[in-house]
């Protein structure tokens, strides 16, 4: 955890979120973009780095908060949404942000995803999405299109594919949003807009995967996707209408923020343990501290 008592007062940049370690991804990589867009957004919104905690699973872009210099949590494949949960149910003052791959969202991790959606806790995960589970070499995802031949299907996949965003609204999402790592502001900006939601926000990103999935290229995207904010006239709080163009797929892809539902209750406003405030705030049960920090030293 980072030192609130070190961060200097100044102006805060995408620079002032560079991680210390070496990024490994492949060249090419989408996750670049992500992370790049990831920084740009806290500094739009000058969210300090010791205010935010990313949370991720096991995959390629789930490497993403060893690159970002703020609080981190790496968990188990498909785990990242309840510790997520969790750590704003301990301390509302963080902006928790999941960073995950589609395999890990939507497949080992897709009952944490339905339940999450449901339960509307105020965090944001930001789901990297290249249809393919690229960090074990190309097999097939929740997200690969019907047909798509990879390592695990060479006849091509039988199943059809999953559509997160689809399932966001109608599983109880109050935020839900697709954006495309080929456009890095417009990526910023809907990070951006997520992170400031209060209640669950999910935003899928349509990423290359320049090693496993040669089909959805940047340039495959490019030309397809279009941006709902060009439209005046659409309204993200209707639901019919976000629901017909969560499920607009092909020639055309339309990204930026399909739906939004506000003044719903976040399931933190409603625990009644709660009331009091966060629980990093709360006195200790009334036990003394000298009881607590011998309990501790015997549980270490």
């Amino acid at each position: 955890m980072i030192d609130v008592k070190v961060m200097p007062e100044f102006k805060l940049t995408p620079k002032s979120y560079e991680g210390e370690r070496e990024v490994t991804w492949c060249p090419g990589c989408g996750d670049f973009g992500i992370l790049n867009a990831v920084k740009q957004s806290l500094a739009q919104l000058q969210i300090p780095p010791y205010q935010a905690y990313f949370v991720s699973g096991i995959g390629c872009g789930s490497k993403l908060p060893d690159y970002v210099h703020s609080n981190g949590f790496l968990g188990l494949h498909g785990r990242s949404l309840p510790m997520a949960q969790g750590a704003k149910l301990a301390n509302h003052d963080l902006k928790v942000i999941v960073t995950v791959g589609d395999g890990d969202a939507y497949g080992i991790g897709a009952g944490h995803f339905v339940h999450a959606l449901r339960r509307n806790s105020d965090i944001t995960m930001i789901v990297e999405d290249n249809k393919v589970y690229a960090l074990t070499k190309g097999q097939y995802s929740p997200t690969s299109t019907k047909g798509w031949v990879a390592s695990t299907t060479p006849d091509g996949a039988i199943e059809i594919e999953f559509n997160p965003v689809v399932m966001a609204i109608a599983g109880g999402a109050t935020f839900v949003a697709r954006t495309f790592s080929g456009d890095p502001k417009h990526m910023a900006a809907t990070f951006a807009k997520a992170i400031q939601h209060k209640g669950f926000a999910l935003v899928d990103v349509l990423q290359s995967c320049v090693v496993y999935n040669l089909v959805n290229t940047v340039e495959w995207y490019r030309p397809r996707v279009y941006k709902l904010d060009d439209d005046a006239s659409y309204n993200p709080r209707d639901y019919n209408t976000a629901m017909a163009k969560a499920h607009e797929w092909g020639d055309r892809i339309p990204i930026g923020v399909l739906y939004v539902e506000e003044g719903r209750p976040t399931y933190e406003d409603q625990v009644k343990a709660l009331e009091k405030g966060a629980l990093v705030k709360q006195p200790l049960g009334g036990y003394s501290k000298a009881t607590w920090d011998e309990f501790r030293a015997s549980m270490m």
